[in-house]
């Protein structure tokens, strides 16, 4: 399959180099392909273009921005998102500190931002995943307790199904919450997961949801 990931940053790169590994083909979108040459030199199987590019090329995107980046980028790859499935792993992170280890989010408790950029690009098929956990657990976290739960959501559930099959090969248990309203539920795990982090130093952990035996 061919992969677009519209970003540069850890998220980006280190999902790319998973995709990589799984057999697919991965295009980088950025706006400073400079920014990537030590990545590549490392990855040359590897396409590196602009976002627009990125966004063509893929069968599936993966939006791996800053989240107060996240509507410019895809506005940047707009002509190209009909109909494909794009992962979203952002999270609407305000440009101010934590406080007491809590960061802050610039949307509300009733909306999201996964809701906001569906609106934005309705003949997309967005779908919520990879924000509740930090880059270096996103491929084949290896955790005690056994694979950890990666809460998803959106409105397609074709596109739900395809990114499950996708966070299976990368060692992740699929929780689909439905609809892209439960975002408003899912976006902020990644402020909890942030908390230990920034309290305790201690950013080696995931959720998993128990069921009974």
């Amino acid at each position: 399959m061919k992969i677009g990931i519209l970003g540069s940053g850890g998220v980006a790169t280190t999902l790319a180099a998973g995709f990589l590994a799984e057999g697919h083909v991965v295009m980088l979108g950025t706006r400073d392909a400079a920014k990537l040459a030590d990545w590549r030199a490392a990855h040359r199987q590897a396409e590196v273009g602009s976002v627009a590019q990125a966004a063509a090329f893929g069968d599936v995107l993966v939006l791996a921005v800053k989240g107060t980046a996240a509507e410019a980028v895809l506005h940047a790859a707009a002509s190209a998102l009909a109909g494909k499935v794009v992962i979203d792993a952002t999270n609407p992170i305000a440009e101010a500190p934590p406080e007491d280890g809590v960061i802050r989010y610039f949307t509300g408790p009733n909306e999201s931002l996964l809701e906001r950029l569906q609106a934005q690009h309705p003949a997309a098929r967005l779908v919520k995943a990879f924000n509740s956990v930090g880059a270096h657990l996103m491929v084949k976290p290896a955790l005690h307790g056994g694979r950890p739960s990666m809460f998803i959501a959106g409105n397609d559930a074709d596109a739900k199904a395809q990114v499950t099959q996708l966070l299976d090969a990368f060692g992740w248990d699929s929780e689909d919450m439905g609809g892209a309203v439960a975002a408003r539920a899912i976006e902020p795990l990644a402020m909890l997961w942030c908390i230990p982090g920034f309290l305790r130093n201690d950013w080696a952990h995931a959720f998993k949801v128990l069921r009974p035996a």
